[in-house]
């Protein structure tokens, strides 16, 4: 089978846009492209002679049994179109991903193939990632497919594809936890083929460090709202200070200072006393309290 050329493709996208186009025409015409996609050299040239608008559009429209093979037919076209990462681009423009994100639920062969176009998305631009991202409902309905347990390689597709958005998102970290996936998650780390296996341990792992991370912020808010007033008090006391030191006080302070000092001078005679030292160790004045004091540490207490 000989590569097609862009005039070729064009002419059967003429066919299949024309006015009246029937039923069996629009199938007939998505099935010729399923047949021209199995040369990989053809994949290339498809996907840029403008075939995936169409490719999308008879996939979302076959609503009726009489054109259900043609949206069968195209969903093939557009997973073998998507394995070439040149074509995502093409496929993105035309509005594969959401058209693909709503499929998700369906009967499971569809969202096996659904999510296979997802995962090869994903995988080839950073533009694939964000636009899955951005469909509606994405993480929640991808979420969802984590407990169908009798299809596992559902579940493993989607596995991949939330951990290619968890790791580059914090926005689809946070839908991932929203979407309570860990109850899922970490059953599927113990049931799970290999592959799946080591991409929900990335999740977790990626989600884990989220947590700690906001646990860290949320303390460090906390400290730094307990510390500032703390902080000005601190300077309060050091401004008391001062005008005790101050020469000029006047003669209320003074005198309520002689006092304080005359009670911290009884109380260490008290103490004294009650530990049966000599007399004179007490001190005899506040610069001898200060002296002692001084000379203690903290390996003296009993805690």
């Amino acid at each position: 089978m000989s590569a097609p050329t862009g005039g070729t493709v064009h002419k059967m996208l003429r066919i299949a846009d024309g006015g009246g186009a029937s039923d069996a025409l629009t199938e007939a015409v998505v099935a010729n492209f399923l047949c021209l996609r199995a040369l990989e050299a053809n994949k290339p040239v498809i996907g840029a002679s403008g075939a995936a608008p169409f490719l999308v559009r008879a996939f979302q429209s076959a609503t009726c049994s009489s054109t259900e093979q043609a949206r069968h037919d195209a969903l093939c076209a557009l997973l073998n179109l998507s394995i070439a990462p040149a074509n995502a681009p093409h496929l993105l423009v035309a509005g594969l991903a959401p058209a693909l994100v709503a499929t998700v639920g369906d009967a499971a062969p569809v969202t096996d193939r659904a999510l296979a176009v997802l995962c090869n998305l994903v995988a080839a631009c950073p533009e694939g990632r964000r636009a899955v991202s951005h469909a509606p409902d994405a993480v929640p309905s991808l979420v969802d497919v984590l407990n169908w347990a009798d299809e596992p390689g559902c579940q493993e597709k989607v596995a991949y594809v939330l951990m290619v958005l968890a790791h580059r998102s914090y926005g689809d970290r946070a839908a991932t936890a929203e979407a309570a996936a860990s109850s899922a998650l970490l059953e599927l780390t113990l049931v799970g083929t290999a592959l799946m296996q080591k991409c929900v341990s990335r999740i977790l792992e990626i989600l884990r460090a989220d947590k700690g991370k906001q646990v860290a912020d949320d303390v460090s808010g906390v400290v730094a709202t307990v510390s500032a007033p703390q902080e000005r008090r601190c300077r309060g006391e050091e401004s008391v200070d001062r005008e005790f030191d101050d020469a000029g006080m006047s003669a209320e302070k003074h005198a309520v200072r002689q006092l304080v000092q005359q009670s911290m001078q009884s109380n260490m005679r008290h103490i004294v006393r009650r530990a049966r030292l000599p007399q004179d160790f007490a001190p005899a004045s506040t610069e001898n309290l200060k002296a002692l004091t001084a000379s203690s540490t903290s390996k003296s207490l009993p805690f």
